[in-house]
């Protein structure tokens, strides 16, 4: 298909899923969730301030999941930059990153007021992270590729957000699955319009899900020290090879998306198929392995 016509076919199908949407998301308020008789006014220059005791693991997935939020501003442009303004995708992503803005307000509000990480330093990653951008090149190659990326990263958000609130106290595991439940609205959107895309051409949705299935990366990948904070992440089983294998790429790839019965393929969509299923394979058996002696890096 031509760019035309994927467009046609993304604008018909958004335009099912945006009315879903709409029909599930519920109205709820950051500032409700914050617990403000914990906070206090914060001393220029003071030594970092006693906050919750959290487990390393637990701060780094505060850490990278509110600086992965904080964000927005480059998602927002490379996915508005795709459609017309006046689109049903157009509309869809305005509504999507008016829904975004809440989770970096009440994340930050409840770090801020539970003193939960070191606000100087916080923020002083905030400004690296904004002003470095987001490389969107790396994303994807098609409108295809764009929608299935979004799609396994807001599940893989959603997870994350999930798995941390378990680890923080009443206030922070509730701001946390509220967070998380609107990630998985966004995830359900874009998992439902790759499918759409996948039964249109199945052709372009294979090479997509190869592209994107074996060089996925989390959107916040680039913030400094990531890799350290992921392996710490890791260790704590919030977010780590298990999770990846057995809560995106079985139930969302083969499953959901059956790329196994897709037919209609040419030679190169047969190799892609082969090749996704392949790493699909080698991620269970390496997941397999793993399992028995802890959590480890998706990236390992």
């Amino acid at each position: 298909m031509n760019y035309l016509e994927v467009s046609e076919i993304v604008q018909d199908a958004a335009g099912r899923l945006f009315e879903r949407h709409l029909r599930a998301a519920k109205e709820w308020f950051p500032h409700e969730l914050v617990p403000w008789s914990r906070g206090r006014d914060s001393c220029s220059g003071e030594v970092r301030p006693a906050g919750v005791d959290l487990p390393p693991g637990v701060k780094s997935a505060l850490w990278v999941g509110l600086l992965t939020e904080d964000n927005l501003p480059h998602y927002f442009h490379a996915i508005a930059s795709v459609f017309p303004v006046d689109s049903v995708m157009g509309e869809w992503t305005r509504r999507w990153v008016a829904e975004e803005a809440r989770h970096a307000i009440v994340m930050r509000d409840w770090i801020s007021v539970t003193r939960a990480l070191d606000l100087t330093a916080l923020e002083r990653a905030r400004m690296r992270q904004v002003a470095s951008g987001f490389d969107q090149e790396t994303r994807g190659e098609t409108i295809v590729d764009a929608v299935v990326y979004l799609a396994l990263q807001e599940i893989a958000t959603r997870i994350a957000h999930w798995n941390t609130g378990r680890h923080l106290d009443g206030t922070g595991a509730a701001m946390m699955r509220r967070v998380a439940a609107d990630e998985n609205l966004h995830f359900l959107f874009y998992r439902d319009l790759a499918s759409a895309l996948l039964q249109a051409d199945p052709e372009a949705g294979m090479l997509a899900i190869d592209r994107q299935v074996t060089g996925f990366s989390m959107p916040g990948a680039g913030i400094v020290d990531f890799s350290r904070h992921a392996s710490m992440i890791a260790a704590i089983g919030i977010y780590d090879f298990r999770v990846h294998y057995e809560e995106i790429l079985v139930p969302v790839v083969l499953n959901h998306w059956r790329i196994e019965t897709v037919s209609g393929l040419s030679s190169d969509g047969e190799r892609a198929r082969r090749h996704v299923l392949a790493h699909i394979a080698r991620n269970g058996r390496v997941a397999e392995r793993l399992n028995a002696v802890g959590p480890t890096r998706v990236d390992d």
